[in-house]
């Protein structure tokens, strides 16, 4: 089990949610990697899976913008026989993790924000652990973004009931709003509407 990160690099570490459904020149690659490149560019260690799809999207614009990236992977995605899937080769530094669970909680505490970008099951469940995380205060509370449109219909019906729990949410269309807000004073105060 790898030791926590430093205090320092906690607060310039963003982890990014995202799906491994994704290929080279398709949408949802091509945002990631510009989101990687953005927080690289904005002097943030992007934080993901560590795997394909969207994770090797964001973690490749992060290298190419000459950016520090972490991957956190999961022993138990080996099993059936198969041998253990290796983190992108964009990853700089791999923390392994036992089981799904304990992988979320990880890349949920090493990181001082965090993105989702549309994904499957794996990407609701770390965005549902980390929007939980932050509310119930079980962590510092930190700033999510819902990047596009996808997760809308999913936290809108949320925040009618419980508006309270929007503080730390954002819904925005561009990485260049991301880092205008993480660069902001006062991130994470109030929830996002347009």
């Amino acid at each position: 089990m790898a030791s926590n990160p430093p205090a320092t690099r906690k607060m310039k570490v963003v982890c990014v949610f995202g799906s491994y459904d994704s290929n080279k020149g398709q949408a949802l690659y091509e945002q990631a990697y510009a989101l990687g490149r953005a927080l690289a560019e904005a002097g943030y260690t992007l934080a993901n899976g560590g795997y394909g799809g969207t994770m090797e999207a964001g973690a490749r614009g992060a290298k190419d913008a000459g950016g520090r990236t972490i991957g956190v992977t999961c022993q138990r995605f080996a099993g059936r026989g198969k041998r253990r899937p290796r983190a992108n080769r964009w990853i700089d530094e791999e923390i392994r993790r036992d089981d799904p669970l304990e992988r979320i909680r990880t890349m949920i505490e090493l990181s001082s924000a965090y993105v989702a970008l549309p994904g499957g099951t794996g990407t609701l469940t770390e965005l549902a652990v980390a929007w939980e995380y932050v509310c119930k205060r079980l962590i510092q509370p930190r700033p999510i973004f819902l990047l596009g449109e996808f997760w809308r219909p999913v936290a809108e019906p949320i925040l009618a009931l419980r508006p309270r729990e929007g503080r730390h949410l954002h819904f925005v269309d561009e990485p260049a709003q991301i880092i205008a807000a993480l660069n902001a004073p006062a991130v994470g105060t109030p929830a996002d509407s347009r």
